[in-house]
């Protein structure tokens, strides 16, 4: 069976799962002669702005790669700004998010975190869990290589405890026990700030994701620019190994 485009995406020929790389906070600051913290501040506001569009334009799941597993080598100053910055972002939007009907959804090794964020990140989560618009995925202490190890931890802990057998093993289970279970995977992936590769982020949910990259900084990526991006998208045939002509039939 042909898999037909239009059901990858939204009624409105948007992606229903956009995931982001936010990147070009530090460099923004630096160009502007500011403490690297303040362009992780301004990449908030962009944040906001971008949820904001999502919701308006209907797209399912947006996820945002907030801080990932080997972020912890940057300065240690650095690294307790941004916790802090972490926090107090939960603490002054969750209410924002609820009201809004956003489902929060963090994902990574959040045992890493202080106490009082892990039961920030918890309460914040429960608050939302109901919500039925957008979903907001922030992955935070979050690798590709930590979600797939995790997925197969937990595998092989069932079929350890008789609950499965080696052959039950399939994508499809994998895909059961990775992070993101139960979301579509992402349609489009957007990194800003001139770099072209994924960073260990989202590696078993992006194999047939979109690409879109922009030498524009976090700080800097408007609306216009996320619109054009999912142009971008919108211009391209998805066809997961098939030909273009099978495509084109199965969606006449």
């Amino acid at each position: 069976m042909v898999a037909n485009s239009k059901d990858l995406m939204t009624d409105n020929g948007n992606p229903r799962h956009i995931a982001i790389i936010m990147d070009g906070n530090g460099r923004w600051a630096v160009k502007k002669k500011m403490p690297r913290i303040m362009g992780h501040r301004a990449g908030v506001k962009t944040v906001r702005n971008v949820v904001e569009f999502c919701v308006k334009e209907k797209i399912e799941v947006l996820s945002l790669f907030a801080f990932s597993s080997e972020n912890w080598r940057r300065p240690k100053k650095e690294v307790n700004m941004l916790m802090e910055l972490f926090m107090g972002t939960l603490q002054s939007q969750v209410n924002k998010l609820d009201k809004n009907n956003i489902k929060l959804k963090i994902i990574g090794d959040k045992s890493a975190f202080s106490e009082k964020l892990q039961n920030k990140i918890s309460q914040a989560e429960q608050q939302t869990e109901n919500n039925m618009g957008l979903t907001l995925v922030i992955a935070a202490n979050y690798g590709g290589h930590w979600d797939i190890t995790q997925a197969f931890q937990k595998i092989t802990a069932k079929i350890a405890a008789g609950e499965l057998e080696t052959q039950d093993v399939s994508e499809a289970l994998i895909s059961q026990h990775i992070s993101t279970a139960g979301l579509p995977e992402p349609d489009l992936f957007i990194r800003s700030g001139g770099e072209q590769r994924i960073s260990n982020f989202l590696l078993w949910q992006l194999a047939y994701t979109e690409f879109y990259f922009t030498d524009s900084l976090w700080p800097d990526f408007d609306r216009a620019l996320l619109t054009k991006a999912i142009n971008s998208f919108k211009s391209r045939q998805r066809r997961f190994g098939h030909t273009g002509e099978q495509i084109i039939n199965s969606s006449n």
